[in-house]
């Protein structure tokens, strides 16, 4: 009986013991598995901390849908019909958890129809390297309308959005530049709905390029140089507006018989557009001299005697 009682206790003991080592072993498992998870959920981020550009806006949404209730109630109630709501989950759905190199025209284009409304002809005024000027001069006529006049420039003027693949979908810490990668949420919007807005435009229609630009005020890179001039429709614009604005006190490097105008006016003839060229076209002349009323460029501006 001792010996079989000392069989039965060595066996309980082996039993134990294997089972120590079972749950040892299952825990080192989960602890490696929970690492390895954990790894892969946080592995996408450190990468996307690398974007040399500003993350995505905080309080996004909200952001978007305020301008777009703004637009359709307080500017523009004739757009009442638009649905913001619908406007904002199309944004969110073309971005959230994608890869923000992979971005396709497809997955804006829902949102594209749903933002898009018409545009009046002899309305639209395009831009390049003028950004402030052209839309202190839009607020101040409401004749013109640039993209960031429209509902969908509106809601997406100067904010930012990026996805990230991890949870939670939307990376805030920083999105890529156009220099790390041309598929990107930014470049994308900006290139299909400038070329929306180009193929929209009828009549006359306007440009505000920089003559203080050393490099020349038309560039062929630019968004209205690669896209924009030519979507427009020959069919649909009669004549094409260059006005050419030289900065209040700043370098006069082109006028309309520049190197890179001529360039501008020899793609726009070869597409049958009419072309007038203006240089620093009064009415918006007078806007930059309201800012430097002393200056001795804005003296024609203010002697009239």
């Amino acid at each position: 009986m001792p010996l079989q009682q000392g069989s039965a206790r060595t066996r309980q003991r082996t039993v134990l013991l294997v089972g120590i080592v079972v749950l040892l072993v299952a825990l080192v498992v989960a602890v490696v598995l929970a690492s390895l998870l954990t790894h892969g959920r946080h592995e996408v981020s450190p990468k996307m901390l690398k974007w040399k550009d500003r993350g995505t806006t905080k309080n996004l949404q909200e952001v978007v849908l305020g301008r777009c209730y703004n637009y359709i109630t307080a500017q523009y109630p004739e757009l009442g019909d638009k649905d913001c709501l619908k406007i904002w989950e199309s944004l969110k759905d073309a971005f959230i958890y994608k890869n923000p190199c992979n971005i396709t025209a497809e997955d804006y284009q829902p949102l594209m129809e749903l933002a898009s409304h018409p545009i009046p002809c002899n309305k639209s005024l395009f831009w390049s390297k003028t950004n402030d000027l052209v839309h202190r001069y839009t607020k101040s006529n409401q004749n013109f309308l640039t993209l960031e006049d429209t509902l969908l420039g509106y809601m997406a003027d100067r904010v930012s959005w990026c996805g990230d693949p991890s949870a939670p979908g939307i990376n805030y810490e920083s999105c890529p530049k156009r220099s790390e990668c041309e598929s990107n949420p930014g470049s994308v919007f900006w290139k299909m709905a400038s070329k929306m807005f180009a193929e929209a435009a009828c009549g006359v229609v306007q440009v505000m390029l920089n003559g203080s630009i050393e490099a020349g005020a038309f560039r062929s890179s630019s968004i209205f140089g690669s896209i924009e001039v030519f979507n427009l429709n020959p069919d649909k614009v009669s004549e094409v507006h260059i006005w050419l604005m030289q900065d209040i006190g700043g370098p006069q490097s082109e006028s309309c018989s520049g190197h890179s105008i001529q360039r501008l006016i020899s793609i726009l003839e070869e597409r049958n557009f009419k072309i007038v060229c203006e240089d620093n076209y009064r009415p918006v002349q007078l806007l930059q001299c309201v800012q430097n009323p002393d200056h001795t460029d804005c003296r024609l501006c203010t002697n009239s005697t």
